[in-house]
């Protein structure tokens, strides 16, 4: 498998902190948290982490059998407490059937799992995850449990969600360990769930922050021959200092690239095509949108060159923590072009969502949509018709979400006849 995940042939030392971080906190059995701006690359970071053949050997380093799990949240069907325990046996049970664990295990597990899949009971499917992991651990296997884009069911925790979490770890002796991966501290995804106090012994946070730029050419060449670019070495350098360590802005460019190959010959015609391109402003504006009103604000602020005061630094604090605003020599400014044109854009006259013309991708929606009259539309159904460029790279709910608030405010205005539910 790992041959056909590009990231498991990054070299070692990509994201070398990082890795180093991550390390030392599995083989002291912590759970972690993984904190970053939305897309700004924490999957592609724990791919190369989780499939690299050398990870172990190298950032853990203690002679224990190690077993990573993953568990892709992208993957629920719907976003409640049940289907994610039943994804999370699903998942146990697939890494165990590929492991050199002995037959008579993996026939167990997958007797678990069909035992919990013919029930239905969602006390016999957490009881299943905890005799699969218990299972494992007197194994001599030390489990991990990642939970990525665990923000996606934030509206579906419930303090006994939590209670189940660390009763698994007690069954399991510590042995097991989580890493979940958010856009916000677990305590303000749901504050009645995860409690300060409780994280406090129950997890630790790790902020992610942009890439590093020999890192951003890390992923640039591995994908340089899937996409068959050939930039100049001087527009490659422009390009890594225009997407600035933001990987879904590099993977974006790299399609528009791709795509349209235009003819540019210098950083600021890369940067002039790149920034009207409507795939980057809709990733811009997710990342606006995941700010809180005194975040924003504070970038407001920074973009007209006015003072921030440590009241107003303390109240913004995950801009620094994330790395949406960088420091250098007592200067502040936002960390990526791209996204600090948008911001500075974001005061003025905004035609592509005042206007009511459709956009190339609300066109591709509403063409859809209507060709699938009086149906209900999966997720899945409506990426590969808008999206099907960057369907492999993943589509957040948000900016499905908001395409299609877009085009139904747009049909409204244009007294259109048709009507999109939701």
């Amino acid at each position: 498998m790992q041959q056909l995940i590009i990231e498991a042939q990054y070299p070692l030392i990509f994201r070398k902190e990082e890795s180093k971080a991550l390390g030392e906190h599995i083989k002291k059995r912590h759970s972690v948290v993984l904190i970053g701006m939305k897309r700004v690359g924490i999957s592609n970071f724990l791919r190369f982490f989780l499939y690299h053949g050398g990870i172990k050997k190298i950032y853990i380093q203690d002679g224990k059998q190690h077993f990573f799990i993953p568990v892709d949240l992208n993957d629920l069907v719907e976003r409640e407490v049940s289907f994610f325990w039943t994804l999370t046996l699903k998942r146990i049970v697939d890494e165990i059937e590929k492991s050199a664990l002995p037959q008579e295990a993996k026939n167990g597990v997958k007797r678990l799992f069909l035992d919990s899949m013919k029930s239905q009971d969602l006390f016999l499917t957490i009881d299943s995850v905890r005799k699969a992991l218990v299972m494992l651990s007197e194994a001599g296997v030390e489990p991990t449990l990642f939970f990525i884009r665990f923000d996606r069911i934030k509206d579906a925790l419930n303090p006994e969600f939590f209670a189940n979490l660390e009763g698994l770890r007690d069954a399991t002796h510590q042995k097991l360990a989580y890493i979940f991966t958010s856009f916000r501290r677990l305590n303000q995804l749901s504050p009645t769930v995860f409690g300060k106090a409780a994280l406090s012994l129950f997890s630790n946070d790790l902020y992610i922050k942009p890439a590093k730029k020999e890192d951003v050419a890390t992923i640039y060449k591995a994908y340089e021959d899937h996409y068959k670019l050939l930039l100049v070495p001087s527009l490659e350098q422009g390009l890594f200092d225009i997407v600035d360590g933001y990987v879904q802005y590099l993977q974006l460019a790299l399609i528009v690239l791709h795509e349209q190959k235009p003819k540019l010959e210098s950083k600021s015609q890369l940067f002039d095509y790149l920034v009207q391109d409507e795939r980057i402003i809709l990733q811009s504006e997710e990342l606006w949108e995941s700010l809180d009103s005194n975040e924003q604000e504070v970038l407001n602020k920074i973009n007209r060159g006015e003072e921030i005061n440590a009241e107003e630094k303390e109240k913004a604090s995950y801009l620094w923590e994330t790395g949406f605003i960088a420091e250098s020599n007592g200067k502040r400014a936002i960390f990526n072009a791209l996204f600090d044109f948008y911001v500075k854009q974001k005061t003025q006259s905004q035609t592509e969502t005042n206007g009511v013309e459709f956009t190339k991708k609300e066109n591709l929606l509403f063409i859809f949509l209507k060709d699938h009259l009086n149906e209900v539309c999966e997720r899945e159904q409506i990426i590969e018709a808008v999206w099907p460029e960057v369907e492999a790279l993943g589509v957040s709910d948000w900016a499905i979400d908001r395409l299609v608030a877009r085009a139904r405010s747009k049909l409204n205005k244009q007294g259109n006849k048709f009507e999109i539910q939701t």
